[in-house]
């Protein structure tokens, strides 16, 4: 085997917030990438909006650093667990791994996730611990725990020996123990090309490329990405696509690219180990195989954990149908549902018998809340459902059902209040750390239906200052059934605009997430009732007018500010005969049978059969 000493393959590993876009940042700036007077915005890995609003990185994606001869291609891997289809098809195209760990958190479940897969693939691990300068750093305590989690991952004794690198990368500064002084990220690169084995190529096998990303551009048209493993090819070269049922397809490249820092460089020949982009490919799907028509010879595909939960999609049949978004037919949606199943690995999407609806699937609630609010921003209008957990039975019978490792870190008084809800909702406890520090570590093994809805409750009762991470624990026997909501709904009986007179006396009855003025119709949910009924109202009425008059008499209505609900609180609250309506300039809540009378039928109905 030869190796190809002029490239590098290395994705990074870390947790939300753990400062892994901003090491990427630091690495473009030392490396000469940009002019000591250009001007460059913060976070550059975090292309899509949605990622620098929340802070966090939700697509896998491909840069380049070029450091003493040798191009580094560094492959920014999502920290969030709801994303693992990322992950799998970003760490199929690295030879090596750099794992990102917060010196005071630790590594947290979600890094467990992505350190897990790349272990299995068998990657070299460099650890960074970041983050050094915080005042409650507890550098020592961290890499123990490092060391802990490698070894219950079952790391082999080579991967135990990894290097071991201290930074603050917000400074740009990494260093090789903490007594030293950094001053910049040299030492980072230089142990990259030390440790990180280059890419290994047979030198008589011929071309074989894995796609494992699809892009798409205005002027070149379908972007196919992915590492070469072995052969060279040239630009404009005629080439085949082996799909998975093993079809061969001629392909002609009108374009060849590479990465250049976060941007793409025309290239006329791609060599072993590089991650090359593809242009002008049609019909391709990721795990396909690109070679040369003479040796159509298939790689192993990238194969992807199956989804645990999923939704259902359907159009806006509401009164307010069609007045907000641009794109409301079933078969714009589906064709946009369809298109990111090309996308990401890990969404499934199914018809309904009745194809009225689709059933979307995916790996968790976040993953689904983030291509709802995608759709929503291109100028889609639908209505989903609550997120199902998908159940699976075993060849006896038996019913099975996903589980979540789930560790929560909150204040010492909130012990009591959190482990009494995670209990109702079939969680058991399973660790609990305490450090004197006031702060307290707990883990529990929990159904993940009992986790849809549950982060905003565990907010309110922590008073914002808990933190809670979930990763995926595979699937368990059946927990059994307990309530979800304890709440009902206040559902208006009519349309028209929302008055304050009429708000006014509805908020003795719970919380309003409407306004005055805001539409309503008939089976619209305005508010949270107190108690766990559902209520029919008219958030219209006007005060009667007469002409007498008193002092005292007309004062003026003072409402309650309210709180406009997210996508996320949004999904999470309704139940399984309720859906939101998604514009792109609303979220509404509404009942799935919009006329009162037809409920009421159905519930006296199910009464009876009971």
């Amino acid at each position: 085997m030869n190796i190809n000493s002029h490239i590098r393959n290395i994705a990074i590993i870390a947790h939300v917030d753990h400062g892994k876009t901003t090491l990427v940042d630091a690495m473009f700036r030392q490396s000469g990438l940009f002019r000591a007077n250009q001007e460059v915005n913060e976070r550059l890995m975090d292309s899509m909006d949605l990622e620098r609003e929340r802070g966090i990185t939700i697509a896998a994606k491909n840069c380049s650093v070029l450091w003493k001869g040798t191009r580094i291609n560094v492959i920014d891997t999502p920290g969030h667990a709801d994303f693992g289809g990322e992950v799998e098809r970003a760490l199929s195209m690295a030879d090596g791994a750099l794992l990102l760990v917060d010196a005071s958190e630790g590594p947290l479940p979600q890094t467990r996730f992505v350190l897990k897969k790349a272990l299995e693939a068998g990657l070299k691990i460099i650890v960074v611990i970041n983050k050094i300068d915080r005042p409650d750093a507890r550098t020592h305590e961290v890499m123990d725990e490092i060391f802990d989690l490698l070894i219950d991952l079952e790391a082999t004794d080579e991967q135990l020996e990894f290097p071991l690198l201290y930074a603050v990368a917000k400074d740009g500064i990494a260093q090789k123990s903490l007594e030293e002084s950094g001053s910049d990220i040299h030492v980072l690169l230089d142990t990259i090309l030390e440790e990180i084995p280059a890419p290994a190529y047979d030198p008589e096998a011929p071309f074989q490329m894995l796609v494992s990303d699809l892009g798409y551009s205005d002027y070149v048209g379908r972007l196919a990405v992915g590492k070469i493993s072995n052969g060279t090819a040239k630009a404009r070269s005629s080439l085949v696509c082996v799909g998975e049922s093993g079809s061969v397809r001629p392909l002609k490249v009108s374009k060849l690219q590479v990465y250049q820092g976060n941007s793409l460089k025309d290239a006329e020949e791609v060599q072993t180990g590089d991650i090359a982009v593809l242009a002008g490919i049609e019909e391709v799907k990721i795990g396909d195989t690109i070679c040369y028509p003479e040796h159509p010879e298939p790689l192993p595909r990238i194969r992807v954990e199956e989804p645990t939960v999923s939704m259902a999609f359907q159009i806006n049949d509401s009164p307010l149908g069609g007045l907000e978004g641009r794109f409301v037919q079933a078969g714009r949606i589906r064709d946009r549902l369809e298109k990111e199943t090309l996308m990401n690995m890990a969404i499934r999407v199914e018809d309904s018998p009745d194809r009225e609806s689709m059933l979307v699937k995916g790996r968790g609630e976040f993953q689904l809340a983030i291509l709802i609010e995608t759709m929503r921003r291109e100028g889609f209008e639908f209505c989903v459902g609550r997120p199902e957990v998908i159940f699976r039975f075993t060849q006896d019978g038996e019913k099975t059902e996903p589980l979540e490792r789930l560790l929560v870190d909150c204040e010492e008084q909130f012990l009591g209040v959190v482990t009494e809800k995670l209990s109702l909702r079939k969680g058991k406890m399973t660790n609990l750390v305490n450090n004197e520090t006031g702060r307290i570590r707990m883990e529990f093994s929990i159904p993940t239906r009992g986790l849809i809805g549950y982060r905003d409750e565990f907010l309110t009762d922590t008073r914002g200052t808990g933190i809670l991470h979930t990763i995926f624990d595979g699937y368990g026997p059946f927990r059994g059934d307990y309530p979800s909501r304890f709440t009902g709904s206040i559902v208006a009986d009519r349309s028209g605009r929302c008055v304050p007179y009429a708000l006014f006396n509805l908020e003795p009855r719970g919380r309003l997430f409407v306004q005055p003025g805001d539409p309503s119709y008939e089976g619209m949910i305005v508010g949270e009732h107190n108690r766990s009924v559902d209520i029919d109202v008219n958030p219209c009425k006007e005060k009667k007018l007469s002409n007498v008059r008193a002092a005292g008499k007309d004062e003026h209505v003072v409402l309650s500010p309210i709180k406009p609900l997210t996508l996320e609180q949004a999904i999470s609250f309704i139940r399984e005969d309720e859906l939101v309506e998604i514009t792109p300039k609303s979220i509404r809540l509404r009942k799935a049978l919009l006329s009162g009378q037809k409920r009421h039928s159905q519930t006296g109905r199910k009464k009876v059969r009971e």
